[in-house]
């Protein structure tokens, strides 16, 4: 009887918890990864231990999300580049020192808007099979409902807080705004900017934050957040799109310079 009390609570939490309490962005049903089949695939460290993903859409800047600088301790920051294993040794992995964290000037701690994150790399990366750049949407269009895309990263696998070591990812169905919003759902908070994916028994998890959601071979978007518990069909997965934000983008990497 209390193990049922219990399991009850979790999916009442999972359902009604406030925006302020959702996990920022989570793999959960996946699969392992074929080793470097995603090599534009970035881990954010801090002291060598990940925290969010990323992705290299130039070779020295990475994309990620902004609420990712939330989880920082003031530590040594770094970029981990070529790698599947987070541990074992690889001839591909380096890490990369971090030149400028530039969040979206409307991101902040109390919202889920404008959750981008620009890493300048201390130098540039040095490309090849194994460490490649991923093209990002700047068409401003919408990916239309049941596409399916993939997520990739080294987040938590299950709602126990288990880990792994190896590159994980997840196929997704795009589910459209509207249904999104509903109010059982999220409640109209999911804007223009943003985008949807489905979440029954699959979903993105907490460490896979700033990782690409990756349709036809192109990222339209970020991870973001999503339900208090990974895999809870009625909070799919949020994203944030890239193309709203491609002139920004585009424009803090160029000054930079």
């Amino acid at each position: 009887m209390a193990g049922s009390f219990s399991w009850l609570l979790i999916v009442f939490l999972g359902i009604f918890s406030a925006s302020a309490d959702r996990p920022r962005g989570r793999i959960l049903g996946g699969l392992e990864s074929a080793p470097y089949q995603r090599p534009y695939m970035a881990s954010l460290q801090e002291d060598g231990k990940h925290i969010c993903g990323g992705f290299l859409i130039a070779d020295q800047w990475v994309l990620s999300a902004a609420h990712c600088l939330e989880d920082m301790k003031n530590g040594t920051f770094q970029v981990l580049l070529g790698a599947h294993s987070l541990s074992a040794p690889e001839p591909s992995k380096r890490q990369y020192g971090v030149r400028r964290l530039i969040p979206h000037p409307g991101s902040s701690e109390d919202t889920i808007l404008d959750d981008l994150l620009l890493v300048q790399l201390e130098e540039r990366a040095v490309l090849g099979p194994r460490v490649q750049t991923l093209a990002y949407q700047t068409e401003n269009v919408d990916v239309p409902e049941n596409t399916v895309c993939e997520v990739a990263g080294w987040g938590i696998v299950s709602n126990t807080g288990k880990r792994p070591d190896k590159l994980q990812f997840v196929r997704l169905g795009i589910i459209s705004r509207t249904s999104c919003n509903r109010r059982r759902c999220h409640d109209g908070l999911v804007t223009e900017k943003m985008m949807c994916a489905e979440s029954k028994k699959k979903d993105s998890c907490k460490g896979d934050s700033g990782g690409p959601i990756v349709c036809n071979g192109i990222a339209e978007g970020i991870v973001t957040t999503g339900s208090r518990v990974c895999g809870n069909w009625l909070k799919p997965g949020i994203y944030t799109r890239t193309a709203p934000y491609a002139e920004w983008i585009s424009t803090t990497m160029a000054s930079s310079h």
